[in-house]
């Protein structure tokens, strides 16, 4: 493509060289820059890539994107500098450009929030799909172009890889895109340039404040999802999270609300509840769903609202969420021969811990005694990644604690910190006598086979904190561990 095409997707403060240059393909690391590529240098987190200017045009680039003037003090003849405000954000519009615009070509909705994209984007993706349309899905478990899976690798990918995958879903006839968008890809601008045609709010809890810093940081890199919406869009947010109308509050985006606490446009309530699924009432409509727990509602309504918002059929769409299964390590249930089931979750901040824990004790209030005469209790396994935000490590000690029957610390994915040293920041957040009652054990497997010894008829044992991933990461080193192998091995 040649370069004066490309610059029509961002605004330039200036340009030294020529534009009539042809690229090859554009590239942010320097190590895959090839003769004739289109370099964008970022200042990044950890490494500056203005840094790399000079070996990308030894390696061959002929075009250098860069938003530090003084990167141009040293410009080599035959190469093409364009100074920007933001290479983030024009790496973003420059991959859209060069991807051809997919998502002015596609209906593309993005789910934003704490927990619940996932859930709420795969459904959607298998719903638009159970009605007769091509789709495609990007989300923290798999991509899908279509009905061709790839392996996912972020929640949101790149902007470049991003825009290839939006660009094959063009390519195989997909009508709509449903994607998962985090913050770190709205603060890393990945998706600057994309057109969605809609946006929902889950939720929002603490999560990732490693990165942003603070909780308001946080809120407000969410928020710039829908302050970008243009007016023909809508945007479909939670009113039961305080922060719900604070996402939309500037929005030009036309603005629908649902709830299952208060006034809303689209209201839902359980009727009945059971591990297999719920009876739900959905705008005074009732339909079973095989899907539980009061999150799983809003997560649900948010789906409900979107569709509407889509255009489908209001009946059509009940009679599909009606058929909908769990998504992967999302409150995922596995019966034992013995009577106890275990409960595969991903749950891995506070607040996604104790909605879990608090629909299965609903669940488990509304139970009769075994006939040993106990009242089945809750045997909980989490741990916290490393790496990440430690000050939610007690946090999410205390809520276990205070909902189970028994809780096992164990790890998670402790990365490149000690495992021991993530179970004592966790232990941080519990008295002496509830540590006493607390069984701390850092293999996982071994948490697992330990939590399936104890249960008895009736309990249910809850795996927190991996749902669908099948690996741990121990000292930079991926092992294959998946929690559903590990609880079916002991049963």
């Amino acid at each position: 493509m040649i370069l004066s095409e490309l610059l029509k997707a961002i605004e330039p403060l200036k340009v030294v060289g020529s534009t009539d240059v042809d690229v090859h393909a554009i590239q942010f690391d320097s190590r895959k820059v090839e003769k004739g590529d289109l370099f964008v240098a970022q200042a990044g987190t950890a490494v500056d890539g203005h840094t790399f200017i000079p070996s990308c045009v030894k390696r061959g680039a002929n075009v250098v994107i860069l938003d530090n003037s003084q990167y141009l003090n040293e410009v080599q003849p035959g190469v093409t500098y364009v100074l920007v405000k933001n290479s983030e954000e024009a790496l973003g519009r420059l991959a859209h450009q060069w991807y051809g615009c997919p998502s002015e070509k596609l209906t593309l909705v993005g789910v934003t929030g704490t927990n619940g994209k996932t859930t709420i984007a795969t459904l959607l993706y298998e719903m638009v799909r159970a009605l007769g349309h091509k789709a495609g899905l990007i989300s923290t478990v798999v991509y899908y172009v279509d009905d061709k899976a790839f392996p996912s690798t972020h929640t949101t990918p790149d902007a470049l890889a991003l825009n290839a995958l939006l660009a094959q879903m063009v390519e195989a006839g997909c009508d709509y895109a449903f994607m998962e968008v985090s913050s770190h890809s709205i603060a890393q601008q990945r998706i600057a340039g994309l057109q969605f045609a809609g946006a929902m709010f889950t939720n929002l809890t603490r999560d990732h404040i490693d990165y942003h810093k603070t909780f308001d940081n946080y809120r407000d890199t969410k928020k710039r999802l829908f302050d970008n919406l243009k007016k023909t869009a809508f945007a479909v947010t939670n009113a039961d999270d305080k922060n719900g109308l604070v996402m939309t509050q500037n929005t030009r985006a036309k603005v629908f609300t649902y709830s299952v606490q208060s006034m809303a446009d689209h209201r839902g309530k359980i009727l009945e509840e059971g591990f297999d699924g719920m009876l739900l009432s959905i705008d005074n409509q009732e339909v079973f769903v095989p899907l539980v727990g009061r999150f799983n509602v809003s997560n649900l309504l948010c789906i409900y609202s979107t569709a509407l918002c889509l255009g489908f059929d209001k009946m059509e769409v009940l009679r599909i969420l009606s058929a909908l299964k769990p998504v992967n390590g999302r409150f995922e249930t596995i019966h034992s021969p013995k009577g106890w089931t275990a409960i595969i979750d991903y749950a891995h901040t506070p607040d996604a811990v104790e909605n879990v824990i608090s629909t299965i004790n609903e669940i488990l209030e509304n139970k009769k005694p075994t006939t040993n005469g106990q009242k089945p209790k809750l045997i909980t396994i989490v741990g916290c990644g490393g790496n990440r935000d430690k000050g939610k490590r007690p946090m999410m000690a205390q809520i276990a604690k205070r909902g189970s029957g028994q809780l096992i610390l164990t790890s998670d994915n402790p990365r490149d910190e000690e495992p021991r040293d993530i179970l004592n920041d966790m232990i941080a957040g519990l008295t002496e006598d509830e540590l006493r009652s607390t069984l701390v054990i850092e293999d996982r497997a071994a948490a697992i086979q330990t939590a399936c010894t104890l249960a008895q008829n009736g309990d249910v044992i809850l795996v927190a904190g991996k749902g669908h991933e099948d690996y741990q990461i121990i000292k930079g080193v991926k092992h294959h561990f998946d929690d559903h192998e590990q609880v079916r091995k002991y049963i």
